[in-house]
């Protein structure tokens, strides 16, 4: 390979490959939206409460750090002990499948690169069935 190729340097992070810091909170925003709006997620709407803004800035922290980028959540909350966050939370079947449904749909509508979008849709799953504290 010549050094004078020109074409880009592969992402060195999901964190770059997204599009960065503006590129998460759009997501979060619209997966919360999402959440919001969509009579499909409601088991999951429900399960936050009345106001949603407080998760909008920690899963927007969290989510920065686990792709690669700032770790705003750990430099404010520590580790952060998913399961055991979220364990004062009913998580089922049914509240996994509408937290990736909700995330995958808010990743396309946001313009997260398919490939990328596969391999984050498997790590999602991954982490919400690991979240899961009931059985159904």
């Amino acid at each position: 390979m010549s050094s004078h190729d020109s074409s880009p340097a592969a992402p060195a992070t999901p964190f770059e490959w997204i599009g960065g810091e503006e590129k998460v909170h759009a997501l979060v925003e619209r997966f919360y939206d999402l959440m919001d709006l969509e009579p499909a997620y409601a088991e999951l709407r429900a399960a936050h409460g009345s106001t949603l803004q407080d998760a909008r800035q920690k899963l927007f922290w969290f989510l920065c750090g686990w792709l690669g980028g700032p770790d705003h959540y750990q430099s404010r909350f520590g580790h952060p002990r998913l399961r055991m966050r979220h364990m004062p939370f009913s998580i089922g079947i049914k509240e996994r499948d509408q937290w990736v449904a909700c995330m995958d749909q808010a990743m396309g509508e946001t313009g997260v690169p398919e490939a990328l979008r596969a391999r984050l849709k498997e790590s999602f799953m991954g982490t919400a069935d690991w979240m899961r504290n009931r059985g159904v």
